[in-house]
């Protein structure tokens, strides 16, 4: 069974890495979620540093803030918004190869032929989905793991340091993100099996996957 999977997964991404639009979202997208926190850690740490300003921050998550310095807990707070978006990545990932999948073999007419490969429907199933899956998910950790080695470099303090890798954000991008990113192929790989065209069965993926991003 393995071996057959693995078959499929190679086969997926033979075929959906030829589209240039998944291919530019599978690495464009990684490098952006990733460029922005640290512009944002570097400008932060050149500006607020010095002056400790931090009126800007709500009470109460002042207040969490204990005895970290007013500048740290200001670069703190608005890094926490980061996090949603590095999470995002193995939703949007997934999705556009997912979306891809079963409509795609539909435009190229292999559809058939696949069906009648000496191959079960749980595993044509799971290889399409894990084809979408890992890429999202190890571009979202190679991300998160080079934001974490560039962000004390760039100016982020000890604590800022230490709040980037904190349970948090370890089980939002390392556990949740991934949880979300097989329940967004799911989708995908239902509305591409439903649609005839690749970039409906996309947006679509994306309507359906908007209450996931807004939880």
């Amino acid at each position: 069974m393995l071996q057959r999977v693995r078959t499929i997964i190679d086969k997926e991404w033979a075929e959906v890495f030829k589209n240039r639009m998944v291919l530019y979202t599978v690495i464009l997208m990684p490098v952006l979620m990733t460029l922005l926190p640290l512009v944002m850690t570097g400008v932060m740490s050149s500006t607020t540093a010095s002056s400790g300003d931090a009126t800007d921050i709500p009470a109460q998550y002042l207040a969490m803030c204990g005895d970290i310095s007013g500048g740290d807990c200001m670069m703190i707070f608005m890094l926490s918004t980061f996090m949603i978006m590095f999470m995002m990545i193995p939703m949007a990932i997934p999705i556009a190869i997912a979306a891809y999948s079963i409509v795609g073999e539909k435009t190229t007419h292999s559809l058939e032929p696949l069906l009648a490969a000496p191959i079960t429907t749980e595993e044509l199933l799971l290889g399409k989905a894990l084809a979408a899956v890992i890429p999202g998910v190890l571009a979202t950790w190679v991300g998160y793991g080079i934001f974490i080695l560039a962000a004390p470099w760039v100016g982020a303090t000890p604590p800022v340091a230490a709040y980037i890798v904190s349970p948090t954000w370890l089980v939002g991008i390392l556990l949740i993100g991934p949880l979300m990113a097989v329940l967004s192929v799911n989708f995908a790989i239902i509305v591409s099996s439903r649609v005839t065209d690749p970039r409906a069965a996309e947006q679509i993926s994306m309507v359906i996957i908007v209450p996931l991003l807004g939880l």
